[in-house]
């Protein structure tokens, strides 16, 4: 059976497990129409059911001088082993563990000068722009995906808005959250740790099994439950809600049929359950998928090769609907043995990245997804004498963007010699989220959504999309 996770919820939760009686959480069904950004999104002539966002986070910080913003001529303190090598695009050159990457370059915008970090491994920002303690007190700001929830989703829809397909240290510390929106508006949450291993440090183990063991439901119906069974009960319910619902002035009850609406599509189709079924894919796209284990040693926390068919699942639910996808790969926080590591994860990351970007292109389906590909900071310029690894730098990271219609083959900002300090162009996780936004048809600058207080919020607080891309 196919199980999916969600982090332990109260309140309705409890109420649609005994309404509905299926095994199915309250992570990322509801979501509300609004009918002007519907028009400005149709005026923009962008489709909803066609865009989506792909964010792919590189757990734990990857290393900006040993991926795209190699520094040849520093000195071997801070350049460290590996050589640059050209790419697609010209006088352009990033690690010779990425030679995949590099033969198409000409399909990425490579930003190395991403700044703004809060220096914290709860990888919020890769979710939202805003750092993890922005309006803590009403519940924190809302991840990207739970925004398109509540934007984009609808009760027809056969497969939910949001997923978070992370791993680790995001899925342990719950950085795909829905913040002010309520947890009607949280990702789900597939339940991975069958499919691919990532080893937990002993404090992540911790603070895991805290979170108790109720974050696993299923997208399929009990089986003591037939359709029919479940619309007549369905229909049986909604007659009973008819007196609360004419007394309710919060509007929560319609809030609630809608959300049972959209539960009810997603289980009867059986859509989005088979797009995250690996052994429905086509074994030669499935290979593809599958780069060779590198013959090196691999640390304790790092993921297998096949953790690269995690972008498979995330190509094959964005087809079936979905239109935010969080998935995370780890472990890229070096602070010892920084080359070892780099020499597993890197050659697995490159053939994956190329593996998707080729595979969406040849779908017609790049344009369609916006691609992020990124992690909650840089790492030191210099390499620590103690471990041979290379320590949290939140003052500049990198970035790679894809898809998503964007005018893509070029580098955007620069760094000083050592790779430490942006020398032009600084670029915000906010900016970047602007530009996702913009992708979809949404003025970050211009849509708000209401907070528990009743006061607006707009999307972003600062932040442009990027002119470059467009």
């Amino acid at each position: 059976m196919l199980t999916f996770g969600s982090q332990d919820r109260t309140g309705c939760s409890k109420k649609m497990t005994r309404r509905s009686v299926l095994k199915v959480g309250v992570a990322g069904f509801a979501g509300l129409t609004f009918a002007d950004l519907l028009r400005l999104e149709a005026e923009a002539g962008v489709s909803s059911n066609q865009k989506a966002i792909l964010n792919i986070h590189l757990d734990g910080g990857p290393p900006q001088l040993d991926t795209i913003d190699l520094k040849p001529n520093a000195p071997v303190e801070y350049r460290g082993e590996f050589s640059p090598i050209s790419t697609a695009i010209p006088g352009f050159q990033i690690c010779e563990l990425m030679p995949k990457v590099a033969s198409i370059a000409d399909r990425f915008a490579f930003i190395r000068t991403l700044v703004g970090s809060a220096g914290k491994h709860d990888a919020f920002q890769c979710q939202s722009g805003f750092k993890e303690s922005d309006m803590r007190s009403q519940g924190g700001r809302p991840a990207v995906g739970s925004v398109i929830s509540k934007l984009k989703a609808t009760p027809q829809d056969t497969a939910p808005a949001f997923v978070d397909l992370m791993q680790g240290r995001p899925l342990v510390r719950n950085s795909a959250r829905p913040g002010f929106l309520g947890p009607a508006l949280g990702p789900f949450r597939p339940d991975l740790s069958q499919m691919f291993h990532r080893e937990l440090e002993a404090a992540m183990k911790n603070e895991l099994k805290a979170k108790g063991a109720n974050h696993t439901v299923s997208l399929r119906l009990h089986e003591e439950l037939s359709q029919k069974r479940l619309n007549t009960r369905t229909s049986l319910l909604s007659q009973l809600d008819s007196m609360r619902r004419s007394a309710d002035g919060s509007g929560m009850m319609d809030a609630l049929d809608q959300f049972q609406q959209q539960a009810m599509g997603i289980l009867l189709s059986g859509k989005f359950a088979d797009a995250m079924d690996l052994s429905k894919e086509d074994p030669k796209v499935l290979q593809r998928y599958t780069p060779a284990e590198p013959n090196v040693e691999k640390f304790t926390t790092a993921e297998n090769a096949n953790a690269m068919h995690k972008l498979l699942l995330a190509r094959r639910v964005i087809e079936a609907g979905v239109r935010c996808v969080s998935v995370s790969f780890s472990d890229f926080d070096t602070h010892s043995s920084n080359f070892q590591r780099m020499n597993h994860l890197l050659p697995i990351l490159d053939h994956g990245l190329h593996a998707l970007i080729t595979d969406l292109e040849q779908r017609g389906r790049l344009d369609d997804v916006s691609i992020v590909i990124w992690g909650e900071f840089g790492r030191t310029p210099r390499i620590n004498d103690k471990n041979g690894g290379r320590d949290h730098w939140p003052r500049v990271g990198p970035a790679m963007l894809a898809g998503g219609g964007m005018r893509v083959g070029q580098v955007i900002g620069s760094t000083d010699r050592i790779a430490g300090e942006p020398t032009s162009r600084p670029v915000h996780y906010k900016d970047i989220f602007a530009t996702l936004y913009k992708n979809l048809g949404i003025d970050a600058s211009r849509t708000t959504l209401i907070d528990p207080s009743g006061r607006p919020q707009y999307l972003l607080d600062e932040g442009t999309p990027l002119a470059e891309l467009s």
